[in-house]
């Protein structure tokens, strides 16, 4: 009985160390076997201090790796003298040597001033030309120096074809600023009429508590709207749109854009204004995320309504605002299931 029960344990031991494999500058989720995401690698990069990126984001890779079969790496913005997640650590991502390996880039941050070693990790992925999901932040992504060799991607650069920076150059837009009333107007995602596209699939209660984001109209020729925003008059799902200039025209809040950089290959490009922690409450919101990836991978025979968005364990996100993201966590508490996400 002894022997028998010590076999067990281990088995679930190992089980565990594979599922939630990392360091101390990452956490890894296994795909579960016989899925579609199969062989594929996805990293995740989480940086950003006011929507809980280090939170949706890795419920958002527990979902692709245990219901989908990719394999997840997440990569946080991190104190490199404790190692815990820190989103206002604005200058370090360790780990991002993960994207030599990638087949999709997840990015969330926001105003990052990464050193110049990690910054050439994310400019190698894009030069390949591989496809690449921005979600809200990700319009402002960076924030650096113009002394830097990477200033271009700063979200205010401008000139040499960079204007924008990674935001507008990749993704389609840089940081304008709120169109829906921050904490006051919630959105609603409203599909065109007659445009429907793989990533709406299944997609019919589209809801987050995150405001519009301004963009300039049209986006750039090389740009599809896919989803819009519609103003709501609160907070609430259930209320109504706001009758005036916020919703004529509404703004996208889901676009896909091709992309290439110099000495690079063309590559694909979605952005998400909606996502935020609470956003991905929402199971419509999870759908069009993930549907998203799935798109980026030009796997769209995969895309099916039925395709399972149910959370992976416990997920209890803090509201977004700045200052209020939950301290001490190192990504072994993530393996350990010992974060509230």
């Amino acid at each position: 009985m002894k022997k028998n029960f010590l076999l067990v344990s281990l088995v679930l031991l190992a089980f565990t160390f594979n599922l939630y494999a990392g360091d101390e500058n990452r956490v890894v989720f296994d795909g579960a076997e016989n899925l579609p995401g199969n062989g594929k690698h996805l990293v995740f990069l989480a940086g950003d201090e006011e929507y809980r990126s280090e939170e949706m984001l890795t419920q958002m890779a527990r979902i692709m790796a245990e219901r989908h079969g990719f394999r997840c790496t997440v990569l946080y913005a991190t104190n490199p003298e404790t190692h815990e997640i820190d989103p206002v650590t604005i200058d370090n991502i360790p780990g991002l040597e993960a994207l030599e390996s990638a087949d999709l880039l997840v990015v969330f941050l926001r105003f990052r001033n990464l050193p110049d070693d990690q910054m050439a990790f994310i400019v190698k992925y894009l030069e390949a030309g591989k496809p690449i999901l921005g979600i809200r932040t990700a319009t402002h992504a960076f924030n650096i120096p113009k002394n830097r060799k990477y200033a271009k991607y700063s979200f205010n650069y401008s000139g040499d074809g960079w204007d924008g920076g990674f935001g507008r150059k990749i993704l389609g837009e840089t940081w304008i600023n709120h169109h829906g009333h921050h904490k006051v107007e919630a959105t609603r995602g409203v599909i065109p009429a007659g445009e429907k596209h793989p990533i709406t699939i299944g997609c019919h209660d589209i809801f987050g508590p995150s405001d519009v984001y301004k963009v300039r109209l049209p986006l750039p020729d090389d740009s599809q709207p896919v989803v819009l925003g519609a103003v709501l008059e609160g907070m609430k799902p259930t209320d109504k749109p706001v009758e005036n200039e916020k919703n004529n025209p509404k703004m996208p809040i889901l676009w896909t854009k091709t992309y290439q950089i110099e000495n690079g290959k063309k590559g694909q490009a979605a952005a998400s204004t909606i996502g935020s922690g609470l956003d991905f409450e929402t199971p419509d919101v999870r759908r069009l995320l993930i549907n998203a990836c799935y798109w980026l991978l030009q796997m769209n025979d995969k895309i099916l309504p039925e395709n399972s968005v149910e959370l992976v364990g416990e997920y209890k996100p803090l509201n977004f605002g700045f200052g209020q993201f939950r301290k001490g966590f190192k990504t072994s508490d993530i393996m350990q299931h010992k974060t509230p996400y």
